[in-house]
């Protein structure tokens, strides 16, 4: 029985909400490649379960974690973004989920490696498919600003992919 004030667990790192007390973005819970920390991990799922989370979408290339969230009682999407690979059909599997798991009420982390370009492209992404954000320009503004650093050209590949080139502009 986990006691004090490692009861509630540990926030994962960078944490965003991108719609409050809907929709937040982090790094990979236990953190990235050589960093990464089993009970870092454990803690930042229990972290994740007391603050209401119920689903946790991955956009690894690889399945690392979700056994772990299976484990933690959290229900998980798994989008693989590959480099290399059109990440079209990805990106719409991605939004199309994410959509209706918004939709059920649910509260839901999306993570990659590190909070960097591909979680913010997705996001702003997401944000013009589903038209939160009208155009691509606002939603990449808005991105950077809620995560605190510019987007990258790989992010703002991403961003375009699903939305397309009709919306790219103000």
């Amino acid at each position: 029985m986990v006691k004090g004030k490692w009861a509630a667990g540990i926030r994962p790192r960078n944490f965003t909400w991108v719609l409050r007390d809907r929709l937040a973005v982090s790094e990979r819970p236990g953190g990235f490649a050589p960093n990464h920390r089993r009970v870092r991990r454990q803690e930042e799922i229990i972290w994740l379960r007391v603050q209401g989370f119920n689903r946790v979408i991955s956009l690894l290339p690889s399945p690392h974690n979700l056994h772990a969230y299976d484990e933690g009682e959290l229900l998980w999407a798994h989008y693989p973004l590959v480099a290399g690979t059109d990440p079209r059909q990805v990106l719409e599997d991605c939004y199309r989920g994410l959509a209706d798991s918004l939709a059920e009420g649910q509260r839901v982390l999306m993570h990659h490696e590190e909070l960097g370009d591909r979680v913010m492209g997705v996001v702003a992404g997401f944000l013009v498919w589903s038209d939160r954000i009208p155009t691509t320009p606002q939603a990449v503004a808005t991105v950077e600003h809620m995560i605190g650093h510019q987007m990258g050209p790989a992010g703002r590949e991403l961003v375009v992919v699903v939305a397309g080139p009709e919306r790219s502009t103000g």
